[in-house]
């Protein structure tokens, strides 16, 4: 009997569960010489990186486009040096060095995902098996840089589980987040989309890739992912 075909969204949680339940066996059977640690880190921001991408492509197939419009890759930047910051400097010497050699003074930035529309450079995210408070703040600083260069850009955050209190790990329809992340947000010209796929704030000492604290990756939040991409390239079309 022919087996029928997965659907994108069962796709995605099929490649969660493999990834996850196989990690702890994978890491302490690793040949590789890399830490424990290392392989689960690796292994988890890969996995991110890989539903992030799929939740795009499934985003913008909802909205009927045509795919050859979209690109998802990997592109690095180069953010400018600030020229004020030069003029201002002080010390001459310094100064004429900096000009003289200006190509060279760039901040390299590389978000996990860059998305463009008909060449168009119009989303950003970046992927993180959980994020708390003090790696927000370096997300909004690298997307506060980037659009310096891009001032219509959209910015995603996507996360398999949440450390940033409140409710973000909640799942629902409406999120209300924390105090500690919205204070930090009042301080960015972000319009910062974060979005969560797993329920539960997350825990140190439960690890999801350990069998007894595996967390489930579910359709409905697969879908409300995809929601918020679609209606975000929507914006984009």
């Amino acid at each position: 009997m022919r087996k029928s075909k997965l659907d994108p969204v069962q796709e995605i949680i099929q490649e969660y569960n493999n990834a996850v339940l196989n990690m702890d066996s994978t890491a302490k059977t690793s040949q590789t010489g890399r830490s424990y640690g290392g392989i689960v880190r690796a292994g988890k921001g890969k996995l991110v990186e890989s539903i992030g991408k799929r939740l795009i492509q499934i985003s913008w197939e909802k909205l009927n486009q045509d795919p050859e419009r979209l690109r998802v890759s990997g592109k690095q930047f180069k953010i400018p040096i600030r020229e004020e910051y030069v003029e201002n400097l002080r010390n001459e010497e310094i100064k004429m060095y900096i000009k003289e050699n200006i190509s060279k003074f760039y901040y390299p930035y590389k978000p996990d995902i860059t998305v463009s529309i008909d060449g168009k450079i119009s989303l950003v995210m970046e992927c993180k098996a959980y994020t708390e408070n003090a790696m927000l703040k370096r997300v909004l600083v690298d997307f506060t840089l980037l659009k310096s260069l891009y001032p219509d850009i959209k910015f995603v955050l996507l996360q398999l589980e949440s450390q940033l209190g409140g409710d973000y790990s909640e799942l629902k329809d409406i999120t209300f987040g924390s105090p500690s992340t919205h204070t930090l947000l009042s301080y960015f010209d972000i319009e910062l989309h974060i979005i969560t796929l797993l329920k539960g704030e997350r825990k140190v000492d439960k690890p999801i890739h350990k069998p007894s604290f595996f967390k489930p990756l579910t359709r409905e939040s697969l879908e409300k992912a995809i929601k918020i991409i679609s209606e975000i390239l929507k914006n984009e079309i």
